[in-house]
Formats: C-alpha cells, structure tokens, sequence
C-alpha cells in the first residue's frame, strides 16, 4: 500500500492560507463604555423595565434625539441625550424590541444594522439604564459590568422599524470560502 505524503511546502502554504482565512473572518470585539462616543442617552431610573418599558424608554429618547431636546422628564423617568443629532445620522428610526440578555459579551453578527441599539440596566433602582447606538458595529461588543459600582441587571437588543436587514452576501461568501478550502485540501491530499 502506497502512502501519499503532502510536500512539505505544500503542507505550510495549505497551513498558512487555512490560518490567514480564519484570522481574516473572526469578529473583531469592541468594548464600549458609558458616556462613550456610541452612548444615545441615560434613563434615571428604567424602572419598571419590561420589554415593553424599556422599548418605551428607547423610543423617547430617540425622539428627544430627533427633535434636538437634550433633557426631559416623561413616562415617570428622567432622560439625557449624552451623544445628540448629527452623531448618529440626521434622524434615527424607532427601536422594535428583538432580544434581551444579560451577559456583558453580546453578538451583533456580521452586519452593520441588523441591530440598532443597546438598552442596559444597571442595579434596580440606585443606578440607571444607558442606550447605546450599535446601528454601524457589527461582531461581539463587551458593555461594562457595572456603572459607578452597582451591577448590570440585564440588556436588551433592538432592531429598527421595519426589523432587520437582509444577510449581504457574508455567509454565502464564507460558504464559498469553506468549500474552496475543501476542494483544495481534496487536491493537496489526493483523496
């Protein structure tokens, strides 16, 4: 029985291609930080915060954002706009509740959009609640785990009105990638 052995050559440049590959398609992870370039706005206190409450809170902040009011106080809370219009665009679509967690490592996926803004809350009643623009990031980002001591309660992802945008073309062109991988391993290795 003959053993077809890869080249040596052959073998690193199929290595360092497959390496190339993976580190030119992994997530880049983004922290962001309250009071940060990406930071909407502050709810004081976010209490009740259902999904339904905090679409609400998100909602009147982005029409504080939209009509250029920096401070108001509506729904029983008090709201501050940190980064105001144009920082985010001219003006900035409603939020559609999407999915809530309570993690501080959050997956935004490939595409810039798909998710809009970042609802978190910090410590029940002695804190507050910070909104987040992630309408043009995509991959992981981190949120702290605590502001000014007290703890993250929980998050809440929204996407913009009409819901998410399409997939662009990454997953078919990462589709396409694993596959010519494949094909060229098939060939290096005689199989």
């Amino acid at each position: 029985m003959k053993i077809n052995l890869i080249p040596t050559k052959k073998l690193a440049l199929l290595c360092t291609a497959v390496c190339a590959t993976m580190f030119a398609f992994s997530p880049n992870t983004k922290a962001l930080t309250i009071g940060d370039g990406q930071t909407l706005g502050y709810v004081f206190f976010g209490i009740p915060s259902g999904d339904q409450d905090r679409t609400d809170y998100t909602n009147h902040l982005i029409s504080m954002y939209n009509n250029g009011i920096t401070d108001d106080v509506a729904l029983g809370q008090t709201f501050h706009i940190v980064n105001g219009a144009p920082a985010f665009g001219a003006s900035l679509p409603g939020a559609v509740f999407a999915q809530d967690g309570t993690v501080t490592s959050i997956d935004l996926g490939s595409q810039a959009g798909v998710y809009i803004y970042l609802f978190a809350k910090y410590d029940g009643p002695n804190q507050g609640s910070v909104v987040w623009y992630v309408g043009n990031l995509t991959g992981t980002i981190t949120i702290p785990a605590d502001w000014n001591g007290y703890g993250l309660s929980g998050w809440t992802l929204f996407n913009g009105v009409g819901g998410p945008v399409p997939d662009g073309g990454t997953t078919v062109m990462l589709l396409g990638t694993a596959l010519g991988a494949l094909g060229m391993a098939r060939r290096f290795l005689k199989i």
